[in-house]
Order: C-alpha cells, then sequence, then structure tokens
C-alpha cells in the first residue's frame, strides 16, 4: 500500500513519529510539503514543491502520482486538511471532500453547519470590529469566549469576563492571528471561509476529547478523554485523564451530538478529533477536526480504549472501512499533559533518566528543539512536548506525571 501525506508548511520535525506509526503499519509512505526543509524524509519518497498553492500541491501530487500510483491521501496537519481534500479530488483517490474539509477547518462555518444539523452548539458570532464583540458579549452575557475562526492548539483563545478585558484581548488576537503558524500554512488559491475572531456564549461545565470514527452514517466513539485541566483565562495548559468519568445516559448525549454535528459537516467516510463540553448538564460542540488528535491521543486511545487512530486513518484513505468499535475501556488508567514552561529561546531541554527510564511513562516527546521560540499567552501558546504516565488510578497517575514533569529543565538562550 502507498500512501501520500502532505504538510502545506511543514511543522518542523512533528509529524515524523506519526509517519513512522503509518509505515509501521505496512505502508510505504511518500511525502510531499510545500514549503519546508530539504532534508526532512528519504529522498526517493520525498518532495518539496516550494510553495503551499493549492495548484502547485495538486500538480506535484498529481504527476508524482502517475508514477507512483498512491492508493490515498492523508495528513495529521491542521492546517493541511483542507489541501488534503483538494488532492484527493484531483488525484481521484477517497476524501472527504473540500466543502467538508472546510466545513472542518473554519469554526464560523462548522458552528453554521452544527446548527442547521439540530447538532447543540453555544452561541456565537462572528466579530470583524470590536464594537461586534462587546455587542455579542452583551447579549451572551459575560463570560465569554474569544477565539479565531481557523486555529489550532488553543492559540488566541481566551476566556473573557468584562467589556474591558474583551478589548485588551480583541486587540491582542486580531494582531496574532495575522502570524499565527495554523493560519499563515493554510494553502493558498483556495477558499477557506471568513478570516477573523468569533465571539462564543460560555460552557460551564467540563471538556471531553473523543477519538472518533465516521463510516457511512454509523458513528463510533473510539475513545473519550477527560480534560482535568485547572482552567483560567487561556486554554493553553491541557491535562488529560482515562478513561472517562463520564456515564452510559451521558456517554449515549455524546454519541448523538456528535453523530449529527459530523453529518452537519458531511463527514461521511472519516477520522475525526472532537472536542465536546457540557453545559447545565448538556454536551455542546466545539469542533470536530477531519483528522486524529494530536499530542499523544492516539496512544490514549490504544492504552485505554483499544481503538487505534492510526489504522482507521490508514484504512479509511484507501476507502476500506476501519476495524472500530463503541467506546470501551479497558481499564488502564493515566494522564497526560502538554509540557509548559516560561517563553524565550529554548537552549536545551533536559530529560533525566528518572524520566525517560519510567516504567510508568507511556508518552515522551520533546517537540521543542534548541533555537526554537516559545511563546506564551498572550502572544501564542508553544509548547515543549508532551508526558503520560499511567497509574493504579486516575490520582495516581496525575501524582506521578506531576513529580516527573518537575524534573524536566528547559534552559533559554539569554
Amino acid at each position: 500500500m502507498k500512501l501520500l501525506t502532505i504538510e502545506t508548511r511543514q511543522y518542523l520535525s512533528y509529524y515524523i513519529s506519526r509517519y513512522r506509526q503509518v509505515e509501521a503499519l505496512g505502508v510505504d509512505l511518500y511525502v510531499l510539503n510545500g514549503e519546508g526543509t530539504p532534508d526532512f524524509w528519504p529522498a526517493e519518497r520525498y518532495r518539496l514543491a516550494g510553495s503551499k498553492h493549492v495548484d502547485d500541491l495538486v500538480a506535484e501530487a498529481r504527476a508524482w502520482h502517475e508514477q507512483e500510483q498512491f492508493d490515498g491521501v492523508i495528513t495529521f496537519s491542521e492546517s493541511a486538511v483542507v489541501a488534503v481534500a483538494a488532492v484527493a479530488d484531483a488525484l481521484g483517490l477517497p476524501g472527504i471532500g473540500v466543502e467538508a474539509a472546510r466545513c472542518s477547518r473554519n469554526k464560523y462555518l462548522m458552528r453554521q453547519a452544527y446548527e442547521r444539523a439540530g447538532a447543540p452548539v453555544p452561541g456565537y458570532r462572528f466579530v470583524p470590529e470590536l464594537d461586534d464583540a462587546l455587542a455579542a458579549a452583551e447579549e451572551f452575557g459575560y463570560p465569554v469566549i474569544l477565539k479565531p475562526t481557523m486555529g489550532a492548539g488553543s492559540n488566541f483563545v481566551f476566556k473573557v469576563d468584562d467589556a474591558s478585558e474583551l478589548a485588551e484581548r480583541f486587540e491582542q488576537a486580531s494582531k496574532g492571528i495575522q502570524e499565527m503558524f495554523w493560519v499563515v500554512s493554510e494553502a493558498d488559491g483556495i477558499d477557506l471561509g471568513p478570516q477573523g475572531l468569533m465571539v462564543e456564549s460560555f460552557l460551564d461545565g467540563r471538556e471531553y476529547l473523543i477519538e472518533a470514527v465516521a463510516w457511512d452514517g454509523e458513528l463510533f466513539l473510539g475513545s473519550v478523554v477527560d480534560r482535568i485541566t485547572a482552567e483560567g483565562g487561556t486554554f493553553d495548559d491541557d491535562v488529560h485523564g482515562a478513561p472517562t468519568s463520564l456515564g452510559p445516559d451521558d456517554l449515549a448525549e455524546v454519541h448523538a451530538a456528535v453523530a449529527a454535528a459530523a453529518r452537519g459537516q458531511g463527514l461521511r467516510r472519516s477520522v475525526m478529533h472532537a472536542e465536546v463540553r457540557f453545559h447545565e448538564g448538556r454536551p455542546y460542540l466545539l469542533e470536530i477536526a477531519a483528522r486524529v488528535g494530536g499530542g499523544g491521543l492516539d496512544e490514549i486511545a490504544r492504552l485505554t480504549a483499544a481503538h487505534d487512530p492510526i489504522k482507521a486513518v490508514r484504512d479509511i484513505a484507501v476507502g476500506r472501512r476501519p476495524d472500530v468499535r463503541h467506546y470501551q475501556p479497558t481499564g488502564t488508567h493515566l494522564t497526560a499533559m502538554c509540557l509548559i514552561s516560561d517563553a524565550g529561546v529554548v537552549e536545551h531541554v533536559e530529560v533525566p533518566p528518572e524520566v525517560s527510564e519510567s516504567d510508568k511513562v507511556f508518552l515522551l516527546k520533546i517537540t521543542a528543539r534548541p533555537g526554537d521560540v516559545i511563546k506564551r499567552p498572550p502572544d501564542g501558546n508553544t509548547i515543549l512536548g508532551f508526558l503520560g504516565t499511567t497509574g493504579t488510578s486516575q490520582d495516581d497517575a496525575l501524582a506521578t506525571m506531576n513529580r516527573l514533569a518537575e524534573r524536566i529543565v528547559v534552559r533559554f538562550a539569554q
């Protein structure tokens, strides 16, 4: 099996580990980057287009396809979802289609699709100007959420408590999204929908992250993970726990909500990363991304629910029904976190053997490299990497994870 994976703009070496997982499943993986570095992947299976314009990506992919005859096109990059849909259409390979991809990427179009499908969503307004944002906040009542229509990783997502804070955050976010990686990395030459900021009504309950699969009218919640972060004004310090604390009745409601939203988005055959938040006892959709979740969510799914999102990516890419079941926890308890540091230019990250060799650690990925710039809110949301641990209970795993995280040291250049 030959698969082509695409990054419109290479995101450091972040997805290399995912690419190796795909290879381990018996796939010959070819990599096409629009913009990137020349030695990113073995030369015989790597091409650099030198442009992230969709026409150039399609042309390069089509020429390569004539030589190699790919069986499917995939991506793990949020900013390549729309481009990959366009490439799959052009090559006559399985895909979700450009319109579904656009609704899976632009959160304003996403909200509209959910409403049409009857899926529960928070109140929302597209706010081109500060006055629009202030009016929406008055309508919904503070606190409200300010977020980009195009974004990822909770960059420039703020909880806002009053009008003066909204004015401050609106200015910061308006400037920040102009150079945010996930915005400037989108393919050129393709309509992505309205660009800017949204104000949403605040949801007061807990948040849950789901790795799901849609296949011909069926919706499978493969993995469900609790977000156990102590929240403040930003949503950057993600800490997750599994198995989920949701009971059968709540899971049934979540399933119905995600299924309706997936239909609204036009996701007929797709892997999905869904985020749901409860409000007054009812689940509301935050988003469904047409890709698998980042960080270690794939490994969490395998360990705690016997669901393999990467296998699902491989199978759906070639038009084959994946081997997937409805959520069924395995009984493994774990927690995982984004490694957060101060802002600065990374000189060195030291991970002692106590951490790297621990039999309690199932996830350890340092994504920051020397010279990388770490940005923290309100300027951005860059992390050092990911750490996850197992335990006899969620509390036990969390205590172990926090203790080991304190042993990781980052030094910044002067």
